[in-house]
C-alpha cells in the first residue's frame, strides 16, 4: 500500500518553483522520491536551489524560463524532451496579481495577468500532453485560487484567470482521460508567502481575513504542497477534474 503514497520514479515539472508555494511543492515532491525539474524567471534562484537539492542527494534539474514567452516554452519542451527521459507530472504554479480594483486595471495589466495566469497554463498543458500521455499515468496539477470561485476583493482579472483555469482543468480531465492523463486543481486561500506578506502585515487586513476563516489562521505553503502531492500520487489515481480548496474552511463559511 505504501507504494501508492509516494512519488518514486515519477518525473515532475514545476513552474514558479523557487519561491513560496512553488518551492514548497518542489521540496515536498523531492522528499517523496520524485525527480523534479524546476523553472523560474530567476536564474540565480534556480542555481542556488539546485545546488542545495543535489547536495542532499535529490534528483533535481531546471532552467530559466519565462512561461509567458512562446519561444521560452518551446525551448523548455525541447530540453525536457531530450534530457529528462519523459514526464509524469506537470504542476502549473507560476502566477501573479495586480491587486487593483476593476476600473484601475489597464489593458496592459489585463494582458499581463491573463497571459501569465491562464494562457501560459493552457499552452504548457498542450505542449506537454504527448510526454504526459506517453508516461501512462500523467498528472496535471494546476494551482489556482479561491478567488476563482468567489469574490475575495483581490482583483477581477486575477479571479477570471483562476476561474478560467479551474474550468479548463475540468475540460481537459474529460478530453484527456483516454490519454491516461488526469487533471486537477488546488485552490488556496491566503497562504503565508513573500507575495502575500505585504497585505497580511497590515493588522486590519489580516484581522479581516481571519474573521472569514473558520480555522482562524492563514495557511502555510507546505499545506498547499501536500494537496498537490496527493493529486500527483498513485493514491489519487481515480480522481480527475476536481478542485481541492486549501482554505481553512473559508469557502464554506456563511455566518
Amino acid at each position: 500500500m505504501n507504494e501508492r503514497w509516494n512519488l518514486k520514479n515519477r518525473k515532475a515539472l514545476i513552474t514558479g518553483a523557487t519561491r513560496g508555494i512553488g518551492k514548497a511543492i518542489t521540496e515536498e515532491f523531492l522528499s517523496l522520491g520524485a525527480e523534479v525539474f524546476i523553472i523560474s524567471r530567476n536564474e540565480e534562484d534556480i542555481k542556488t536551489d539546485l545546488e542545495k537539492y543535489r547536495s542532499k542527494g535529490f534528483a533535481a534539474d531546471g532552467m530559466k524560463c519565462d512561461v509567458t514567452i512562446a519561444e521560452d516554452r518551446e525551448k523548455l519542451l525541447d530540453y525536457v524532451s531530450k534530457n529528462t527521459g519523459g514526464l509524469d507530472i506537470l504542476v502549473n504554479n507560476a502566477g501573479s496579481n495586480t491587486r487593483k480594483k476593476t476600473l484601475e486595471n489597464t489593458s496592459e495589466d489585463l494582458d499581463f495577468i491573463l497571459t501569465l495566469n491562464m494562457k501560459s497554463v493552457m499552452e504548457l498543458c498542450r505542449l506537454f500532453h504527448p510526454l504526459l500521455s506517453r508516461s501512462g499515468h500523467g498528472s496535471i496539477v494546476n494551482i489556482v485560487s479561491v478567488a476563482g470561485m468567489t469574490s475575495v476583493a483581490t482583483g477581477s482579472p486575477y479571479a477570471v484567470s483562476k476561474a478560467g483555469i479551474i474550468h479548463f482543468t475540468r475540460y481537459i480531465s474529460v478530453e484527456w482521460a483516454k490519454d491516461n492523463i488526469r487533471a486537477n486543481s488546488v485552490a488556496p486561500w491566503y497562504i503565508r508567502t513573500s507575495l502575500t506578506e505585504p497585505v497580511l502585515s497590515r493588522k486590519e487586513y489580516l484581522d479581516s481575513v481571519l474573521s472569514r476563516t473558520p480555522m482562524k489562521r492563514v495557511g502555510e505553503p507546505e499545506e498547499v504542497a501536500a494537496a498537490a502531492a496527493f493529486l500527483a500520487m498513485p493514491a489519487s489515481s481515480y480522481i480527475t477534474g476536481e478542485c481541492i480548496s486549501v482554505d481553512g474552511g473559508f469557502l464554506k463559511y456563511g455566518f
